[in-house]
């Protein structure tokens, strides 16, 4: 449910306000958010079956209980992305052996009861917990009753248990309860959400980008851009066609994609590509067919999102033609 109205305050079943005194939390993964992360989901801050996240939103899901820190395709598992603890504790338990497979209809009987997959659990005391699930199959590096300092390693990104993409979840606990690291208190409003904070250096809001971009010769398929083989960085001047793509997340109606490609003689196709829903992800592309052969050098993709009157991602992608 997207709220409006800046007297509408939504009361949250999470911790009260004072409780997060003296607690605070660090980034849970060794990533930079602008470039080989980004945050897909927040917690959902709806009470009802609807869903919204804390700056009312669409970057959730129902029931939805933490943040989730995105791996851009599925091909950087093997970049061994690491998992950090948020905050000094002791562990309280974890999993590992589970595979990266994530969640489909062939994988949801294994999953079940399972559904954090590789994971780790933090006690921090005084009734503070931090979980971290969807790791790396193999990649665990602590035991159960460890103690653990802030920034310590715990394992690697992975796509283990019920997760649709590679990413790192991470959930924060008071007494039981859900806390939102980003609106502790438990209160939104839609004109001045998350004024109450958890952590230490706050990450900014993103309310959506582009995840990646690249060329090939024909419309890919969008399980090759989830799993990062779409793109190629030559193609031979017998190409059948140049494509240029854009893989995007919180997609909004109205938001405008241009998709252009330059190359040694200028211009070879540009457009604007309306979109008409909000979707947590998605990818458009643009093409055009081969007439004779297409001239050999160094062609650049550019593809920007735009939402209203503001450019809010841009990525740019080289191409040599040989």
């Amino acid at each position: 449910m997207k709220l409006t109205g800046g007297a509408f305050v939504l009361a949250l079943p999470f911790a009260s306000p004072l409780l997060a005194e003296g607690f605070s939390i660090s980034l849970p993964i060794d990533c930079d958010l602008n470039d080989t992360c980004y945050i897909q989901q927040y917690v959902d801050s709806d009470p009802t079956s609807g869903a919204s996240d804390f700056k009312c939103s669409t970057l959730t899901y129902d029931g939805h209980k933490g943040t989730d820190f995105a791996l851009p395709n599925r091909a950087m598992i093997g970049n061994n992305i690491p998992v950090i603890a948020s905050a000094a504790g002791r562990v309280k338990g974890v999993r590992d052996g589970m595979n990266d497979l994530g969640y489909s209809d062939d994988t949801a009987a294994g999953i079940d009861g399972r559904e954090c997959g590789n994971g780790v659990v933090i006690d921090h005391g005084d009734g503070w917990e931090t979980q971290y699930c969807h790791l790396q199959n193999g990649s665990v590096q602590v035991a159960s009753g460890e103690q653990v300092s802030e920034g310590q390693a715990l394992g690697f990104v992975g796509q283990s248990g019920k997760a649709a993409f590679p990413h790192l979840h991470l959930s924060v606990r008071k007494d039981g309860q859900v806390v939102d690291p980003f609106d502790p208190d438990g209160q939104t409003t839609c004109e001045t959400p998350g004024d109450s904070n958890l952590w230490k250096d706050r990450p900014a809001y993103l309310g959506g980008g582009l995840i990646g971009a690249g060329f090939s010769d024909a419309v890919p398929e969008y399980n090759a851009i989830k799993a990062g083989t779409a793109s190629s960085p030559t193609l031979s001047t017998d190409a059948p066609a140049l494509v240029i793509w854009g893989y995007m997340f919180g997609s909004q109606p109205d938001d405008i994609i241009n998709l252009s490609i330059t190359g040694p003689d200028g211009m070879v196709i540009a457009d604007d590509v309306t979109l008409t829903r909000a979707q947590a992800q998605s990818f458009r592309a643009i093409g055009k067919k081969r007439r004779g052969a297409w001239p050999p050098g160094d062609y650049t993709g550019l593809v920007t999102l735009i939402r209203g009157l503001q450019i809010i991602s841009e990525k740019t992608v080289p191409l040599t033609i040989k």
